[in-house]
């Protein structure tokens, strides 16, 4: 009855072991797909699922602090997700609110909100910020919960930053139009000073990015992984760290 168990055992620390530290990115990006269909899956609602899925997030945190990430970016909440029926939506954000305050009071990880807080309820932003403000002396892995977030937003919320910056300088638009590049944008996204994803992992099967770090995501690795988010096991994380480390990351060149 418990070889099954030795076998998996043996297999993950194995495969642990063939990671060579130097192979493994330094932020890995997550879209936390497929509570809902898992919750579906056992006759239970989708509250569960989410539920569920907001245990898994400080298990997968603990993987990745003793691999050595140093940035993990969980996307929680697209602003496609506020269009939710009531119930479900306000379950959501009650689990959402319970796990970021969570991450904070223990102390482990330093936490940053991205996304649009003006989107949330105002009681669940103030929360969200609380909870950032509290883990800004942790030095430790770099977290970034996105909440409200959608990719075009912010990329268009980057660009009004830098415009209004500019202009409470001084630039007209003509000054502004000719010397905007990329670096500008970057400067002023969610993620500013942070490396960018060099890994994107989806679960649950589904193969697109949904407007997850469209900007940041540009040289990123894709992987997508057949099992919903609450099933998702160390060694699915270890089997796509593998994957990532094979590849040949040319970058354009």
């Amino acid at each position: 009855m418990r070889m099954p168990d030795l076998l998996y055992g043996l297999y993950e620390k194995r495969l642990a072991a063939s990671l060579a530290h130097q192979s493994l990115p330094r932020h890995v990006g997550v879209i936390l797909d497929g509570n809902r269909r898992w919750a579906k899956s056992f006759g239970e609602p989708a509250a569960h699922g989410h539920r569920r899925g907001a245990d898994k997030i400080e298990e997968f945190l603990g993987w990745s602090e003793d691999l050595g990430i140093e940035v993990v970016t969980l996307w929680m909440l697209s602003t496609d997700n506020l269009s939710r029926k009531a119930d479900e939506l306000d379950a959501l954000l009650t689990i959402i609110e319970d796990t970021v305050c969570a991450l904070a009071e223990s102390k482990r990880w330093r936490l940053r909100v991205v996304g649009r807080l003006d989107a949330l309820p105002d009681r669940l932003a103030d929360r969200l910020r609380a909870a950032q403000a509290e883990t800004e002396g942790v030095d430790g892995l770099h977290v970034n919960v996105a909440i409200g977030y959608g990719g075009r937003h912010e990329i268009a919320d980057a660009v009004r930053d830098f415009l209004r910056e500019r202009a409470e300088a001084g630039a007209t638009l003509a000054d502004i139009a000719e010397s905007i590049d990329v670096d500008n944008i970057a400067e002023h996204l969610y993620t500013k000073g942070q490396p960018d994803p060099e890994l994107v992992i989806r679960t649950s099967g589904e193969q697109r990015l949904g407007g997850f770090l469209l900007w940041q995501s540009a040289h990123s690795e894709f992987y997508f992984c057949e099992a919903y988010w609450p099933d998702f096991r160390r060694v699915d994380y270890l089997r796509a760290l593998r994957s990532y480390a094979v590849r040949e990351r040319r970058l354009g060149r």
